[in-house]
This record gives structure tokens, sequence and C-alpha cells, in this order.
């Protein structure tokens, strides 16, 4: 891969009440799979794909979180450094609708202001829908974010979701790069879950996360493309 072609990573969380359909929606989105039985997720679950925004190649690491308070202490570390967030309530579920904006909270306490989604999932079981439409809508509205409706289930808008995240996050790196920011260089001492070891002033850039930013020596002026290089650290 050229210099010019360097790849971006994004780490995106999933985020809801316990049996919303998380696991299922990453495992649909990245394997393309679908199973009816439900399996709690202990702690996290971790998968990724590739996929091309403005021809540019991304790399999406979907990281599936415990919905049950009982794991609160171990999902909290996997936020950090999260660069953009899924909130998911289900269709047949109003507590799960009711704990969104809790959800929205942990993540923003972890990880600031970053790309978020409102997934509504199992809409294909509107029949017995605990949550009228307009709520939904205004929930968004309220939390300013995009609605998705969606069925795991049926593969109904499980892609759109996570190519609308990524093509937001992509599109905050670029206005970043017209403003010619350049973070400072850090000395890299991170694990996968933290944040680097350097902040930035003022008010939070896409480079700050806990996805390592590598810098080439020297600013290139004339590039074709000006993706930043993301890579992962793990110590």
């Amino acid at each position: 891969m050229r210099d010019d072609e360097m790849e971006v990573a994004v780490k995106v969380v999933i985020v809801g009440n316990g049996a919303v359909g998380k696991s299922s929606m990453i495992q649909r989105y990245c394997r393309g799979t679908f199973t009816r039985e439900y399996k709690k997720t202990i702690g996290v679950d971790f998968l990724e794909r590739m996929l091309e925004v403005y021809d540019d190649p991304v790399r999406l690491m979907l990281w599936d979180t415990a919905g049950q308070e009982e794991f609160d202490a171990i999902t909290k570390a996997y936020y950090r450094g999260a660069q953009a967030c899924v909130l998911t309530f289900s269709t047949v579920d109003r507590a799960s609708f009711q704990a969104v904006r809790n959800w929205k909270k942990k993540v923003e306490d972890e990880c600031g202001t970053i790309p978020m989604v409102l997934v509504q999932n199992k809409i294909d079981l509107i029949d017995r829908a605990a949550i009228d439409a307009e709520e939904a809508e205004a929930l968004a509205r309220e939390l300013k974010v995009r609605l998705y409706r969606s069925s795991v289930k049926e593969d109904l808008n499980v892609s759109q979701v996570f190519t609308y995240l990524a093509e937001r996050y992509l599109a905050e790196l670029r206005s970043w790069e017209e403003e010619e920011f350049e973070p400072p260089r850090p000395v890299i001492t991170t694990s996968l879950f933290s944040a680097p070891g350097y902040k930035l002033p003022g008010k939070r850039s896409p480079y700050d996360s806990g996805i390592i930013s590598l810098h080439p020596s020297g600013r290139r002026r004339h590039r074709r493309r000006r993706v930043i290089w993301k890579n992962i650290c793990i110590t």
C-alpha cells in the first residue's frame, strides 16, 4: 500500500440493553449470518470489516458490549478510544428504548462527543411494537442523531448504519486536515483500550482516541489523498 493510500481504522462501540440484537447486528454485518439463538455477551465481543468510503479504505473495528449492569465496570474500559457509537434499542422492548439516554451518557463520559446513530432493531416485529414511531423520531431529534429502523433478521438497514458512521468519521478527519491541523507527536505508550498519552487543547479531535495516529516525518503538501494512517498498538 502506498503512503498516500494508507487506510483509516475506526473503533465503533455498539451499546444498548441486553437482547436488543447488538451481537446479531455485527455478526450479520461482518459475517453475513443470523441466528435466532440468544447468547448473553460476557464483557465484550469484537469483529472487524473493511469497506471503501469516498474511494478510501476504512477498517471498522466493531465492539459489541454487554448490556447488563453487572458488566458496567468491564465495558466502560472498552468505550475509551471509541470514535463512533451505535445506540441500539428493540422495537418490542420499551425498557431498552427508555435506557438509550443513559447509554449515550455512559459513552460520552468516556469518549466525549463522537459520531453516533440511533438504531431501532427488530422492526420486523412491528406488529408487537412497544414504541410508537413518533416516540423514536422524537428521541432521535432530542439526541441530535440519525435514526435507522433495522431488522438484523431480514438484513434491513444494517450495512447502512455502519457506512453512515464511517462517512461521518472520515468527513471529520478531512475537516481537520483542511484546517492544516497537526497534533503533537506522542510517545506511544498505550493499550488497545486507553487513550494516547497526549491531549489536544480546546476541543476533541479525531486524533484524540485510543487508535494511534502515525504521522510521516515530514508533512506532504501535495498528496493525491490526504488520509491519516490509523493503527493499533497493544502493550
